[in-house]
């Protein structure tokens, strides 16, 4: 079965191709000729998750589904939540989607904090034979106080999730696609389609 991932995100596409197996074709953006970038001006993950699923649908015609991720910081009040790819940006420290700034900015924002505590949340919005449906993972962690690791992108380096004594960037694709927000949204994504 062939599917269309609605990102241009090289990591993603790849960890989604590794979740979901031999069992399906997950193309991305580029390969259906989709150079554009999509809007995601929602102000939850639900709802941009599902803008850039009927984006593609309503400008190429595909069956599709999209994420969207957001880092939840409990010392924070959740941020940055939706803007997590944005977050350096949104303080002119950085540009959209620039890990380093990211990192640093979030870093810098919790050195007085106690609570080191957060989740990482994704949604995908899977567009299906004209109905519209939502899977969700969660991971739960905490804010590392200083980077660790290789492996990974985003905000790997610093994310220890609940149970574990490495960050993402110190765990194999693998290790890391199996209790991952990512992991578990796709996973269940999955099961939805071998019912189907």
């Amino acid at each position: 079965m062939k599917l269309v991932f609605a990102t241009n995100n090289a990591h993603k596409l790849q960890e989604v191709r590794q979740i979901l197996g031999d069992r399906f074709e997950v193309v991305g953006l580029k390969d259906i000729g989709c150079n554009e970038d999509i809007p995601e001006t929602a102000a939850t993950l639900e709802g941009n998750a599902l803008q850039k699923a009927r984006y593609v649908h309503e400008h190429y015609g595909f069956d599709c589904f999209a994420d969207d991720t957001g880092l939840e910081v409990t010392a924070l009040d959740g941020a940055p939540g939706v803007h997590t790819a944005r977050f350096a940006e949104l303080f002119g420290e950085g540009m959209t989607h620039d890990s380093d700034a990211n990192m640093n900015l979030l870093l810098k924002k919790l050195e007085e904090k106690s609570d080191r505590s957060a989740r990482f949340r994704t949604v995908i919005a899977f567009l299906y034979k004209g109905q519209e449906y939502l899977f969700e993972g969660i991971c739960p962690g905490v804010i590392l106080h200083e980077r660790h690791g290789h492996e990974g992108f985003g905000y790997d380096p610093v994310f220890q999730p609940e149970g574990y004594d490495r960050c993402f960037a110190e765990m194999s694709a693998d290790e890391k696609n199996a209790i991952s927000h990512r992991g578990l949204a796709t996973q269940k994504l999955a099961a939805f389609l071998n019912k189907k």
